[in-house]
């Protein structure tokens, strides 16, 4: 098991590379909540729009997404989806 090991260990188990994590997005969505109000501009992060849905889903239950944009770092903010 690996469990308490630091990251700077991790150098020397990868041949001298450090694992570098996949890029985490941010998610800005747009949803009616189960009571009717309207969230705007509510940022979750994630490695993909499933994974910051499902976290969405996990604080606002049975709530109905109207709109998804995402944002890249360096990019300028791209409509992702509109439900």
């Amino acid at each position: 098991m690996m469990e308490g090991i630091c990251y700077r260990s991790l150098k020397s188990l990868n041949e001298g590379k450090f694992v570098v994590p996949s890029a985490i997005v941010k998610y800005a969505f747009r949803i009616r909540t189960r009571s009717g109000l309207i969230v705007d501009k509510l940022l979750i992060h994630g490695r993909d729009e499933v994974d910051a849905e499902r976290k969405l889903r996990q604080m606002y239950q049975h709530c109905i997404i109207l709109a998804c944009t995402v944002h890249v770092p360096g990019k300028r903010a791209e409509f992702a989806a509109a439900r």
